[in-house]
């Protein structure tokens, strides 16, 4: 089974998260699910660079690394992925290039069930992380 390397950005504002709508998919158990920006780790790059290069590339912006957030890992009938998050912020203004849309969503609002079961863990910490 293919393993993936993958990185994420957990792009916060105040109280809320952007989160990326993936569209159609091959893989109907990630299609239509929210998921943090970000993508593979390629040879020689480290995972920071990695998630600033991914942002740059779906979302034409510049972030700043503020922090790790969490590294979870997740068997897909596929696939297994290594996702690796960071915790970042904005540096410039973002658009959308390659997901069907994007979701300023509140901390306290967000539901693992509607994100990529990869994700998923990572929703639950941040919720965790504003309870505190």
């Amino acid at each position: 089974m293919k393993k993936l390397h993958v990185v994420g950005a957990a792009i916060i504002e105040g109280d809320r998260v952007l989160a990326a709508k993936r569209g159609e998919s091959r893989y109907e158990y990630v299609a239509h699910k929210y998921e943090f920006v970000g993508g593979k780790v390629e040879e020689g790059e480290s995972e920071e660079e990695a998630v600033v290069r991914e942002v740059r590339e779906e979302l034409g912006a510049e972030i700043e690394v503020t922090g790790y957030l969490l590294r979870t890992e997740h068997v897909y009938p596929d696939f297994s992925i290594e996702l690796s998050v960071y915790l970042c912020r904005l540096l410039s203004g973002y658009r959308s290039k390659e997901h069907e849309a994007l979701v300023w969503m509140p901390l306290s609002a967000l539901d693992a069930q509607a994100w990529a079961p990869a994700d998923a863990p990572v929703v639950e910490k941040l919720k965790e992380m504003q309870g505190k």
